[in-house]
């Protein structure tokens, strides 16, 4: 049998998804608790598969890891797993071919950015956002591997304001290393005057001396990926522990935001 995952993570507690010696990181925390459960053996005889190799700090909503198994099918549900998982918890589970690459078959991804309004123009940063849209080269917008393909399609950029912060939303069949993060600093930069949307034209056209650095990690979210014909069954109570945890975060970063807000009012 093969078992699809769909997690959720938060970023800031892994060296990143893919696993590494000697670091925690979200693969290695599921390989931990499937293996220490019985249900796979080990990520190479279960052909333990990953979604998205997000960079250390990038959260997640909706990545997905398929692995196969004979051993405990009885213990691939939420609840269960999500007892065992620390700072990751699984939303949904699905059954899928024997075939399923969760890579491979992902129709389309869609991240966000979460910025602080640092006094944005909304109108310019939405001209630059919608040059980004459409088949480009991505050289000047990624740090990219030797060999790889610079060439991406973006069917989406959105900027969507909200109360003392934006969200900017990409969507795509996939992204490079740091697109996303690069392509929303060069937003901000547009925001705020630095940039002009000819500058991001003539970038994505190959005329530049310097690549725009990455935003940090920890706003960036990978928040839907797109599988069709695959449905992820939700666990209710699996849902409880996935819940608690993440509204203490919540909780523990808001009133640090307002502590740190009274500080600056103060100054």
């Amino acid at each position: 049998m093969r078992f699809a995952l769909r997690i959720a993570y938060d970023g800031t507690a892994f060296y990143g998804f893919q696993r590494q010696p000697d670091v925690r990181t979200v693969e290695g925390e599921l390989i931990r608790v499937l293996s220490k459960l019985g249900v796979i053996s080990d990520a190479g005889s279960s052909n333990f598969k990953g979604a998205s190799r997000t960079d250390r700090g990038v959260s997640a909503f909706f990545n997905v890891v398929a692995f196969d198994t004979e051993n405990r099918p009885d213990l691939v549900r939420a609840e269960v797993l999500n007892h065992h998982l620390r700072d990751a918890w699984v939303l949904g589970v699905a059954e899928v071919p024997g075939d399923f690459h969760p890579r491979f078959r992902a129709r389309s991804k869609t991240y966000r950015y979460y910025l602080v309004d640092e006094g944005f123009d909304v109108e310019r940063m939405e001209e630059c956002a919608a040059l980004f849209v459409g088949r480009h080269d991505f050289s000047a917008f990624a740090r990219l591997e030797p060999g790889k393909d610079p060439v991406r399609e973006l069917t989406g950029v959105g900027v969507t304001k909200r109360q003392g912060y934006y969200v900017v939303e990409l969507e795509g069949r996939s992204f490079l290393w740091e697109m996303a993060r690069r392509i929303v600093n060069a937003l901000r930069f547009c925001g705020l005057g630095l940039m002009e949307p000819e500058e991001v034209e003539k970038m994505l056209a190959g005329e530049y001396r310097k690549k725009i650095p990455p935003a940090p990690p920890e706003g960036l979210i990978l928040w839907h990926m797109e599988y069709p014909g695959i449905k992820f069954e939700v666990d209710e109570r699996g849902l409880k522990k996935a819940r608690r945890d993440l509204f203490e975060r919540y909780s523990r970063a808001l009133a640090r935001a307002a502590l740190l807000g009274d500080v600056l009012l103060e100054l």
